[in-house]
C-alpha cells in the first residue's frame, strides 16, 4: 500500500473543496429564490445539505489541525446561510494552505473522539486513509446526492471537475 503524503492529502482536499463550492453555485442558480435549499435532505431521519457542507470541511479541517499538532476542532453543524456554507469552505482551504508538516507526521499517532467516552487512536497513515477519507466522500457525495435528488442539474462531469486540468482532445 502506497503510503499517505501530505502534499497529496492536501491537494486532494482542496480539488474537492473546489467542487463542493461548484456544486453549490450550480444549486444557488437552479434555486433562484433563496437558501431554502440548504435544508433539503434525501431522507427524513439523514442531515440536511447544510450539515453535510460543515461536515465535508470537517474532515480536512482536523487534518490541518492534526498536522499542527492542535486539537481536533469540527464547525458547527448548523449552516444557515450560503454565505455562512462558502465561507467555511474559504476558511477550510486556507488552513490546508498553512499546512507545514513533513511527511514524517503521517507516523504519528492520531486520537479521534467519538463522543461518550469513545475514541479511536489510529496511526496517521491509517488516520488519513481510513477516517478521514471515508468521512469527506461520504460527506461530498451525499451533499451531492441531495442536491441531485432536488434537481440541480449536475451529472459525473461536476464531481468530477479535478479531472478537467486532464482532458485531452483526440
Amino acid at each position: 500500500m502506497k503510503s499517505q503524503n501530505i502534499d497529496s492529502t492536501k491537494t486532494i482536499f482542496d480539488s474537492r473543496l473546489t467542487t463542493l463550492e461548484h456544486l453549490l453555485k450550480m444549486a444557488q442558480t437552479h434555486f433562484s429564490d433563496g437558501e431554502s435549499f440548504l435544508q433539503k435532505r434525501i431522507a427524513d431521519d439523514m442531515l440536511p445539505l447544510s450539515t453535510q457542507i460543515a461536515f465535508s470541511c470537517n474532515q480536512p479541517r482536523n487534518f490541518a489541525l492534526w498536522c499542527d499538532g492542535k486539537p481536533m476542532d469540527n464547525l458547527d453543524p448548523e449552516v444557515n446561510s450560503l454565505e455562512q456554507a462558502y465561507e467555511h469552505i474559504a476558511n477550510t482551504k486556507a488552513l490546508l494552505l498553512s499546512i507545514n508538516a513533513k511527511d514524517a507526521k503521517t507516523e504519528e499517532p492520531a486520537r479521534i473522539e467519538l463522543g461518550q467516552g469513545n475514541y479511536l487512536k489510529l496511526p496517521g497513515e491509517s488516520y488519513i486513509s481510513e477516517f478521514l477519507m471515508p468521512n469527506f466522500y461520504f460527506h461530498l457525495v451525499t451533499a451531492y446526492d441531495i442536491l441531485r435528488m432536488a434537481g440541480v442539474s449536475i451529472g459525473k462531469q461536476d464531481y468530477m471537475t479535478h479531472l478537467v486540468p486532464f482532458i485531452k482532445q483526440a
